[in-house]
């Protein structure tokens, strides 16, 4: 009899709450039924959470890969090559001028104007110093270029090593623009802060760049 009031119970809850619902009974006689309700609902929310965990556990993993990444340059210039001798690397790997040198992909990119007027990008390991390839590029700015570099007595490398003061260079390119001719320089700290610094082509002083400020 008291099994039957359960499942009459049950079975108005399920109606009442818009889902179903099962029953179980144990029972070893009427007064010791015991009774567990279990109803969809229920069964849902706890998949919901499950699903809602998995969801946020995965975005915490991307949130750390991307922190990753942005200090993936400070931690591959730290490698063991600054961009300095990643520059002298590549100059020796193919002789002419070196006019920029970056961080990017994992490895140190040096733009090298050779003779005749080509262009070399040769790629530097960070961690070893290695020459990891050359390719040839095609660029037309050969002769800005050389005007811009004319009377100057401070190399791309000699800005490098002069930056290096102010914190991880890991990129050096010219600035062949207008009257304020030079070097530009970027920087990071190892808390991931950028800096840009200018740096002069004939006394290798180095300034806080203007347009960072």
């Amino acid at each position: 009899m008291k099994r039957n009031i359960v499942i009459a119970v049950v079975t108005a809850a399920a109606l009442v709450g818009g889902g179903t619902a099962t029953a179980l009974a144990v029972a070893g006689d009427d007064d010791d039924t015991t009774s567990v309700t279990r109803t969809d609902d229920d069964r849902d929310d706890r998949g919901e959470d499950r699903s809602d965990d998995r969801d946020d556990r995965g975005e915490d993993r991307s949130d750390d890969r991307d922190g990753d990444d942005d200090d993936g340059a400070v931690r591959a210039a730290a490698g063991g090559v600054t961009a300095a001798e990643a520059i002298t690397a590549a100059l020796k790997h193919t002789p002419g001028t070196a006019v920029s040198a970056e961080l990017d992909d994992g490895s140190l990119e040096v733009d090298v104007l050779a003779g005749g007027d080509t262009w070399h990008t040769v790629r530097i390991a960070p961690d070893s110093g290695k020459v990891l390839g050359a390719q040839k590029d095609d660029e037309d700015d050969a002769a800005e270029v050389r005007a811009a570099l004319k009377g100057a007595s401070v190399t791309a490398e000699d800005a490098a090593k002069a930056a290096a003061a102010k914190g991880t260079v890991v990129s050096v390119d010219l600035d062949d623009d207008g009257d304020d001719r030079g070097w530009e320089a970027e920087t990071r700290a190892s808390g991931g802060d950028e800096r840009d610094w200018s740096v002069g082509l004939t006394t290798a002083s180095v300034t806080a760049d203007r347009d960072d400020d």
